[in-house]
């Protein structure tokens, strides 16, 4: 007899790509089927062949409203009709509607906040102080919380979201074989000089992924290497017209001829073949999916030291402070004038990417949680 998980999702982004690949690697587990429950961001195309249905809740949306609470009632009533053995709830904002809606209804009730609400930088302490409070009391909901990062669990277990022994840590993977079928762009294809030294980062243009920093950190590169070409791959997708302002930025430092922000694409992987330098300069991160990616593609790392990045970097790269464009860029052109440490921050994050394959994560939901 098989065994039913409801998936319940409202971020698109990477909590859409992580559950693409954990779909795709349990493909060949014949006794779990899957029902996929998400909000009208999702592209539902992705998930076609990996679950048995998909149900879209229009009214799931990522600010708090009182259409939440029609997004709750209509969760409940998928949740009863398909009857599933373990509800897995992802990010917050699900992870909240997906919880209250469960309530009473016998099953297996697993969260995944993907990174915890309450370490959002940049935001008021009273708002923090409730996503903490809301946290801790769906815990005790919840049979199980998944931590993709052992900082999450530390985290956790700071803001005494629950008992250590219901937090589970099972570190983000990336699908090694989504890298064979790549259709990589060239450089002429997107306009890119090919002496070009260039910088890119992948991720939606949000204040988490410090674009703003970014565009500085670009200006001070730019002036210590003529050749330096930057590239963006994202957008500002539910984020308040962020790229107008980028773009803003981009324009006031007249760095017009040298950069490229993508917009959104079904394909950021793509685009890396281009970086000679892969960039994350988040605010806050519970893990930071590109970053074993750009392991495996073989592109040095420079990454802020938020959250969990040091955890997954290591050695693998170079960490600077948040926000501190300055260093970043010294980082960045330290890459280009040092051979050396370019090639051992290669090797090692080729070394290193195996922790992060896939198939582990998808083993360890499967001998932990399913």
């Amino acid at each position: 007899m098989k065994k039913t998980i409801l998936h319940i999702a409202e971020a698109p982004g990477g909590v859409e790509r992580y559950l693409v690949t954990l779909l795709t690697k349990m493909k060949k587990y014949h006794e779990y089927e899957h029902i996929l429950v998400c909000s009208s961001t999702f592209d539902k195309r992705k998930f076609k062949d990996l679950v048995k249905s998909v149900v879209v809740i229009d009214s799931m949306h990522n600010s708090i409203s009182m259409a939440d609470f029609k997004a709750i009632l209509k969760v409940r009533k998928t949740i009863k009709h398909f009857n599933p053995d373990i509800v897995y709830c992802h990010s917050s904002k699900a992870g909240a509607i997906g919880r209250l809606a469960d309530v009473g209804i016998k099953n297996k009730l697993i969260y995944n906040a993907h990174g915890w609400a309450f370490n959002i930088k940049g935001t008021g302490q009273k708002k923090l102080k409730f996503y903490e409070m809301v946290e801790r009391m769906l815990a005790r909901l919840t049979d199980m919380i998944v931590c993709i990062s052992e900082y999450e669990k530390k985290s956790a277990i700071e803001h005494k979201i629950c008992k250590s022994d219901k937090l589970v840590v099972i570190d983000n993977g990336i699908d090694f074989d989504e890298y064979n079928n790549l259709h990589q762009k060239s450089r002429l294809e997107l306009n890119i000089p090919e002496n070009a030294y260039v910088v890119g980062t992948i991720g939606r243009l949000t204040k988490q992924k410090a674009p703003d920093v970014f565009v500085k950190m670009a200006r001070i590169v730019k002036d210590q290497i003529p050749e330096a070409f930057f590239i963006m791959v994202g957008d500002d997708i539910g984020d308040g017209h962020l790229r107008e302002k980028t773009e803003k930025l981009i324009k006031d430092a007249r760095l017009e001829n040298s950069f490229l922000i993508t917009g959104w694409v079904d394909d950021p992987l793509n685009y890396m073949g281009v970086f000679d330098v892969g960039v994350l300069l988040s605010r806050w991160e519970g893990f930071g999916l590109v970053l074993p990616e750009y392991m495996y593609m073989g592109k040095p790392i420079v990454a802020t030291k938020a959250d969990a990045i040091p955890y997954i970097v290591g050695d693998a790269g170079l960490l600077v402070e948040i926000d501190d464009c300055l260093q970043a860029a010294e980082s960045i052109i330290n890459l280009n004038n040092d051979k050396e440490i370019r090639n051992k921050i290669i090797v090692m994050g080729k070394e290193r990417v195996v922790c992060f394959d896939a198939k582990r994560m998808v083993n360890e939901h499967l001998e932990k949680i399913f």
